[in-house]
């Protein structure tokens, strides 16, 4: 493949998400939509339609086909549908969670190794215009405060809401602090389903820094704010509107404060098809995605550390990537 060829990508699963990474990546013109596979064969033609893809409801009649593959099947799938891929040197780019498992996810690092390519997980906050400003802005937080609220989701729940929701903050809080959580304490609530659909946990970490996290999908608001929280600075982000505010305490030669700041310029963009262009990039150029399955994997082992605590209803101690 040279620069100026399109990309041969296939969408695996099109259904809540997967149909608009088939939209996206259709649109893009440094990529050929090769095909849509889909379980669900009514469904894949559907958007095989839409998006001018083919159509197949096995995946693995893909391989050989495509240049790059991107994964939005139920998360319990992700390794079996990923690792005849990775295995045979394709890149992949799957939907959060990376995996159901850190064993399952291990699998896929290892296997994306040893076939010398590029694998991807779909965080796509860490995508948004709002959040990539609002990190250049923070630079040692000592407390973080997230709130992720939705309405109860008209689609299928094959995870809890803190593998559902929150491990998208997860990923955002560890690229900020950079470190694993020493303790975690955490709540859960089942409340509609049999899986926990609301949860509250507090990450503590070496440094001192402190995240407080909620999510719900059971809130007749829909919010999604990170808060930071350093010295003499405050930044706020709203991801839903991708607005930033940051302000700073600063003092003048007699040492009189004053408090400066306010809203800053936040670039348009939506964040699946930024991670969508990232992911592409990455494979056209042979580089590593701003989201990786080590982030993914990161981000994966937290989030089992926090159902952990919820379980236990007792604070995790000395929690790790392990």
């Amino acid at each position: 493949m040279t620069n100026t060829d399109r990309l041969r990508v296939g969408v695996i699963g099109v259904g809540h998400v997967g149909q608009h990474h088939a939209r996206i990546l259709a649109a893009d013109p440094e990529v050929e939509l090769v095909a849509v596979a889909d379980i669900d064969s009514a469904r894949a033609a559907q958007v095989g339609r839409e998006t001018g893809g083919s159509v197949e409801t096995d995946a693995t009649r893909l391989l050989g086909k495509v240049d790059a593959v991107t994964i939005a099947v139920p998360t319990e799938a992700h390794q079996r549908v990923a690792l005849p891929f990775l295995r045979a040197g394709i890149p992949v780019l799957v939907e959060k969670p990376i995996a159901r498992s850190l064993a399952q996810a291990d699998a896929m690092i290892e296997a994306a190794q040893e076939g010398g390519t590029v694998l991807g997980v779909g965080h796509s906050e860490r995508y948004n215009p709002a959040v990539t400003t609002a990190l250049r802005l923070v630079t040692a937080p000592r407390f973080i405060e997230v709130h992720r609220l939705a309405a109860f989701p008209a689609r299928s729940l094959d995870v809890d809401v803190v593998f559902d929701l929150m491990i998208h903050d997860i990923d955002v809080v560890l690229a900020v602090v950079n470190a694993d959580p020493m303790s975690i304490e955490a709540v859960g609530v089942p409340v509609l389903t049999d899986r926990v659909d609301i949860a509250n946990a507090r990450l503590r970490f070496e440094d001192g820094c402190i995240a407080n996290l909620t999510a719900s999908r059971i809130s007749r608001d829909r919010v999604r704010k990170l808060r930071f929280f350093q010295h003499h600075a405050y930044v706020s982000v709203d991801c839903a509107a991708q607005q930033v505010e940051a302000y700073r305490v600063t003092r003048d030669a007699d040492a009189d404060v004053a408090i400066e700041g306010g809203a800053v310029p936040v670039p348009d963009g939506e964040p699946l098809e930024l991670e969508l262009r990232d992911f592409v990039h990455a494979v056209r150029v042979g580089a590593t995605p701003t989201v990786d399955g080590a982030a993914g994997r990161r981000a994966l082992a937290v989030a089992e550390q926090i159902a952990g605590a919820m379980e236990a209803g007792d604070p995790v101690a000395g929690a790790s990537g392990s």
